[in-house]
């Protein structure tokens, strides 16, 4: 596979950080987060959270798991007025 430069902002990049963020936090009901919930003017807050996740090595506590859900949460598209 290619390397991904996720210094661009593009829908590709997008769905990779989410499928990425979605894996790593093993979560029961993976339908819930979708690429599609998220714009790409949100790339960089999901951006930080992937770059979160690589720093933790995937091992997160529930309180972290729960923030980023927050997180992500309030990012969809589905929340915005």
């Amino acid at each position: 596979m290619d390397e991904v430069n996720l210094e661009v902002a593009n829908q590709a990049n997008l769905e990779f950080l989410v499928k990425e963020i979605k894996g790593h936090l093993k979560i029961v009901n993976a339908a819930l987060i979708s690429p599609e919930d998220f714009r790409i003017s949100d790339y960089e807050d999901l951006l930080e959270i992937y770059q979160l996740i690589q720093k933790k090595q995937g091992r997160l506590t529930m309180m972290e798991i729960e923030g980023i859900l927050e997180e992500l949460g309030e990012l969809r598209k589905a929340h915005r007025s």
